[in-house]
């Protein structure tokens, strides 16, 4: 059975790993991010050591019209997506009213608009074959309000909460929608996000690799949300939400606090 991966983000972190994952059980791949040089590097790596075939289409999803444009391609070169990982997405630290609008609007652009977009095209061609497995890369960000990162917060609880709905629709088609919600990564998103310095990152992270692996296992297994932390998952599902919404607020600001 063909097992084509589409994913998006994948000239670095998450993205590059679940690529690499993704190659290292024998499925070919399109990978699209901005950076084209990142991805033509990728590309000859994984064809060199995994013999698959690695479709390049550098794109910035976040611009207008560039999702439909994408799929547009993908379809015109007569690739199918069995698989559709939608890991492209950035964040930004500072108080919503003293950072950039146009910055904050683009984040809305690429970490939601582009993957309902995604969703929509790939999985109405999924749905039309009656299989395919969607990865949606949330966040932990997602279970609570974000001070100091609001829209970035609220961008990723509409992907939880999208993608929920999604796998409902979807199931009875033969399609699954997973969300993989990790915590804390060691990716460039911290450093482009200017988090460095705050205590949610000081303690460190789990690899990308070892998050790439738990989301795309959970994804194959059909799970509809899933935690990378145990502890994580304790917290966010039995313990936050028991919690005064102010006591939440001030917890999340003092983590993003310098």
């Amino acid at each position: 059975m063909a097992n084509t991966a589409l994913i998006t983000g994948a000239s670095a972190g998450i993205g590059m790993a679940l690529a690499r994952y993704h190659a290292s059980k024998g499925g070919d791949l399109i990978i699209t991010a901005r950076r084209e040089d990142k991805l033509v590097a990728l590309k000859d790596e994984l064809e060199a050591k995994h013999s698959i075939t690695v479709h390049v289409f550098a794109s910035d999803l976040g611009a207008d019209g560039a999702a439909e444009a994408l799929y547009q391609s993908v379809t015109n070169a007569g690739l199918t997506v069995d698989i559709l990982i939608n890991n492209a997405g950035f964040g930004g630290h500072g108080h919503h009213i003293d950072r950039d609008l146009a910055d904050e609007l683009a984040m809305i652009d690429l970490n939601v608009k582009a993957l309902v977009a995604l969703t929509h095209r790939f999985g109405a061609d999924m749905a039309a074959r009656g299989r395919g497995h969607i990865l949606n890369v949330g966040s932990t960000a997602g279970f609570m309000p974000g001070p100091k990162q609001a829209i970035y917060f609220a961008t990723k609880a509409f992907v939880n909460s999208f993608s929920q709905a999604i796998d409902h629709e979807l199931h009875p088609k033969g399609i699954t929608c997973t969300v993989l919600a990790p915590g804390y990564v060691e990716t460039e998103f911290a450093e482009l996000a200017n988090l460095t310095g705050t205590d949610l990152v000081k303690g460190g992270g789990k690899s990308p690799e070892s998050v790439a692996k738990h989301g795309y296992d959970a994804m194959m297994a059909g799970k509809l949300v899933t935690i990378n932390e145990t502890g994580l998952s304790i917290l966010l599902n039995w313990i936050t939400p028991l919690l005064p919404r102010r006591t939440v607020l001030n917890m999340v600001n003092k983590l993003q606090s310098k």
